[in-house]
């Protein structure tokens, strides 16, 4: 048997959960997949997985052992790479993650100067709202915008972004001018739906380190920030996102930014990759590449004025 293929598929199967969507995962036969830990299962003398009709689960054995097959895994993966000659000479693929909005905005154009300028490099660009597991996802970089959990994972800061609330010329004209986060409850809101359970807005006491939720009741709801802010430039309501999602807007005067003043502290903006050892060289160029050209775009943001 092929060890190596049923430890991968081992993982995977721990990964994902189950033998039928680690079946469709890896595109193999389920009573191939199956026969395949039945055989690793066999040689090692021990269970590794519990199967019901219910769940899978990894017996002791099987989880010491998944985490062993992990790093041998990844020290064949990283052999491999050095072989093919990815740690002296860029090339193969990176695969890199940001959110929707950002990634569009400002990662995808330093993405495309850096293809311009290494040949032997391909890059997947996956953008999505949400912090995707880099290991189990096989991502080699992330764009992460907020406080980072302590983790294994080694993060470059390259800036900052405000947490603005925003309205149109028109509708501050017409509803007037919120002085203080309260006045905020007796205007139309927009809002992005977030999976957060609590779906109000936090604001900061001017002169003080004390934060407070505002518990906004949206006149629209919706699931990106460019329809929010597209919705805040047709006059809906008052909205409340990142400052680099509206700052186009801001800068143009079709939105202006209030209550500067209650603004929580800034949210930190990091690349981030997993800690696993030399670090191949297509991934040190990208991230020598892009650092300084993010810090630029966030610092360049940092300075609009709100008005």
């Amino acid at each position: 048997m092929d060890r190596l293929e049923a430890m991968s598929m081992l993982v995977t199967v721990s990964e994902t959960g189950s033998l039928s969507a680690a079946g469709r995962t890896l595109k193999v036969p389920l009573p191939t997949l199956s026969r395949k830990i039945s055989d690793l299962e066999s040689l090692l003398g021990t269970k590794l997985l519990i199967r019901t009709t219910r769940k899978l689960t990894l017996t002791e054995a099987g989880l010491a052992y998944v985490a062993a097959a992990r790093r041998i895994l990844e020290q064949v993966e990283d052999a491999e790479r050095e072989a093919a000659g990815e740690f002296t000479t860029p090339k193969g693929e990176l695969v890199i993650t940001a959110p929707i909005l950002f990634g569009r905005l400002h990662v995808l154009p330093v993405v495309a100067d850096f293809l311009a300028l290494f040949p032997e490099i391909n890059i997947r660009l996956v953008m999505a709202d949400r912090n995707m597991d880099l290991v189990d996802a096989h991502i080699d970089m992330a764009v992460r915008i907020g406080k980072l959990p302590d983790s294994s994972m080694v993060a470059t800061q390259v800036g900052h972004v405000r947490s603005v609330t925003c309205a149109s010329p028109s509708f501050l004209g017409g509803h007037g001018l919120p002085r203080t986060p309260d006045d905020v409850l007796t205007l139309p809101c927009v809002s992005v739906e977030t999976p957060s359970p609590f779906p109000g807005w936090r604001f900061k006491t001017p002169g003080s380190t004390a934060m407070f939720d505002l518990p906004v009741v949206p006149r629209l709801s919706v699931t990106t920030a460019e329809a929010a802010a597209e919705a805040a430039i047709r006059s809906v309501g008052i909205a409340r996102l990142l400052h680099y999602q509206v700052s186009e807007a801001v800068e143009a005067d079709a939105l202006r930014i209030v209550l500067a003043d209650f603004e929580p502290d800034p949210s930190p903006v990091h690349l981030v990759h997993a800690s696993r050892g030399q670090m191949p060289l297509k991934m040190r160029r990208f991230l020598d590449f892009a650092a300084p050209r993010l810090r630029e775009v966030l610092s360049r943001i940092a300075t609009f004025s709100s008005r």
